[in-house]
């Protein structure tokens, strides 16, 4: 019988935001199940995913939360976005609009999530559709995108397809890391059929994960 009395999972809470039709969505079916859909269905509300992956020698669960992308998200309370270890914000390079409200939701997520120290919180951008018209249609350019993550704190940024599943995986995987090194951990510890859950929250400087 092994002994499994003690065991530490880390749940990391990992908050999505964008405007609408930037492929929020796409991207999360894309990254935890491969898989696509041409057909657009607005989200409404908030709806979570979790994946289970191994950063580094450890197991992580990422909850995966998708918002709606309206320009009113606060109405998802604040409670919603307080306990997040790590925020993606994606836009459609294709679409300057979507690029340009960036500031906005970076600033209101900092607002909401209430944390104990703004400028070091984990944000990753997220730059998708690089599919679309083989790159004729773009209206950012990487240049640009990594110019505004430079003027935030140095943010992780990628460039992805949701339809080709390109960059998907290496994107999650920065968020995973750099959420991890922000996290609040929950230790889960197993006796028997009764299953206790504490939470201890530890505060880490996360540092930035190469991309």
């Amino acid at each position: 019988m092994h002994n499994i009395s003690q065991r530490k999972r880390t749940l990391l809470k990992v908050i999505v935001l964008g405007d609408s039709g930037v492929g929020k969505t796409s991207l999360i079916n894309q990254y935890v199940d491969k898989k696509f859909s041409q057909q657009y269905k607005a989200t409404i509300g908030a709806d979570f995913v979790t994946k289970e992956i191994q950063v580094d020698d450890k197991l992580v669960t990422l909850q995966i939360w998708d918002t709606a992308g309206q320009e009113r998200f606060h109405s998802l309370g604040a409670a919603f976005y307080r306990g997040a270890d790590c925020c993606v914000l994606v836009y459609d390079i294709n679409i300057q609009k979507t690029f340009d409200t960036l500031n906005n939701w970076h600033d209101e997520f900092l607002k909401q999530a209430d944390t104990n120290d703004p400028e070091a919180f984990p944000f990753v951008l997220i730059g998708n559709k690089v599919d679309v018209d083989g790159g004729n249609s773009r209206r950012v350019t990487e240049k640009k995108a990594r110019n505004w993550c430079a003027s935030r704190g140095n943010i992780p940024y990628y460039e992805t397809s949701a339809k080709e599943g390109y960059n998907v995986e290496e994107a999650f995987f920065c968020v995973a890391k750099i959420a991890q090194e922000n996290e609040h951990v929950q230790d889960i510890f197993f006796g028997g059929i009764s299953e206790s859950v504490s939470e201890a929250e530890q505060q880490q400087q996360p540092s930035r994960c190469a991309c």
